[in-house]
């Protein structure tokens, strides 16, 4: 059920929803836009949107031009900090903007500080559950550890995790000492801060048959994780019985799962984009994972895609469908939607 749709002028690669009260009405979508030559350079772009999910109103209040960007995420939004999104810079910049405004029509980007961290490019990134550190997976395969303090990034540490490209890292939120990360080597690896260098927890090497490109663990449920693979293969991992995933909930979804993410209220429900297969909502329930519902009106790689929180998006609360946004590279699409079916029956 379509709502609104907007193009954007570069190839979007990121959507997400702000996670605070007062703001659930705003979106992010960013921007990656590679100009080759004999001296490529890489331009991007931050997007602020305004959706009215009930009357289909979705209104662009704010842009600013950047380096290109290739992860977005706000901060948790568990305490009393203000809403800041964090941006991972193709120059190896890793950039902290705090939202101002009323977040009705008004609402901006200012920024609070941005630090070199790199050589190498910044691809992904994750906010520790206390709000003041951010794991980011660089193209050289290392994962680098910022502190946050008084509007100061500073790196804590950095180390060698993979053999290529680290394509995704995130915090456990049930235990924020660990850090987990994925990469172009096909490799799951999982970390303990705790020590200096860093301990290898663990790692899988021979369960994903091409590269690692998000790891989710559940909000609900402190024992289990999903990872994404360009094989295709949404995983589901027991972290008490890690030398191999809960094989009956391992589902093929057609495409590269670049990204997955789980309802903030409604366990069991994961929002997946498949790259070249449009976006899927997925049920895992026990030892079985099905495809409630696909979206495939985008026409390009599916990469972006997150719930909107609020009120009327928990379960049982309100009595409308959950809102979506999705996003696609090369048709610079951004779409705002709700799934056809009633998908809370099913589970």
């Amino acid at each position: 059920m379509d709502i609104a749709h907007c193009y954007l002028e570069g190839n979007a690669d990121a959507v997400e929803f702000c996670p605070h009260n007062s703001y659930h009405n705003v979106f992010a979508a960013s921007t990656y836009t590679l100009q080759e030559g004999g001296q490529p350079s890489r331009h991007g772009s931050v997007s602020l949107f305004d959706i009215d999910a009930e009357t289909g109103r979705l209104d662009m209040v704010y842009n600013v031009e950047t380096s290109g960007i290739f992860d977005i995420k706000w901060n948790p939004g568990g305490g009393h900090v203000s809403p800041c999104l964090a941006q991972a810079d193709a120059d190896g910049y890793l950039t902290i903007q705090m939202l101002q405004g009323n977040g009705v029509g008004g609402a901006y980007l200012k920024q609070m500080t941005s630090e070199k961290i790199s050589d190498s490019m910044c691809l992904y990134l994750d906010w520790n559950p206390s709000e003041t550190s951010i794991t980011v997976g660089l193209s050289d395969g290392s994962v680098s550890i910022v502190s946050l303090c008084e509007s100061k990034l500073e790196v804590q540490q950095e180390w060698k995790a993979h053999d290529f490209e680290l394509w995704t890292t995130s915090f456990d939120i049930h235990q924020p000492n660990l850090v987990y990360t994925g990469s172009d080597d096909c490799k799951f690896s999982c970390w303990d801060l705790r020590d200096s260098p860093s301990n290898l927890v663990f790692q899988s090497s021979k369960v994903h048959k091409m590269g690692v490109c998000c790891i989710e663990k559940s909000p609900h449920d402190p024992n289990s994780l999903l990872t994404g693979s360009y094989d295709e293969y949404l995983r589901v991992w027991d972290l008490r019985f890690i030398s191999k995933p809960v094989n009956e909930t391992s589902i093929s979804l057609g495409g590269g799962v670049w990204r997955v993410k789980h309802h903030p209220f409604i366990q069991g429900l994961v929002l997946a984009a498949c790259m070249h297969n449009g976006f899927a909502i997925v049920a895992i329930k026990g030892d079985k994972a099905e495809v409630l519902e696909t979206y495939k009106k985008h026409d390009s790689l599916a990469y972006g895609a997150d719930w909107q929180r609020g009120e009327a998006n928990q379960e049982g609360g309100g009595t409308s469908k959950p809102v979506v946004a999705t996003c696609s590279f090369y048709d610079k699409l951004v779409r705002v939607w709700r799934p056809e079916n009633d998908i809370c029956l099913a589970l």
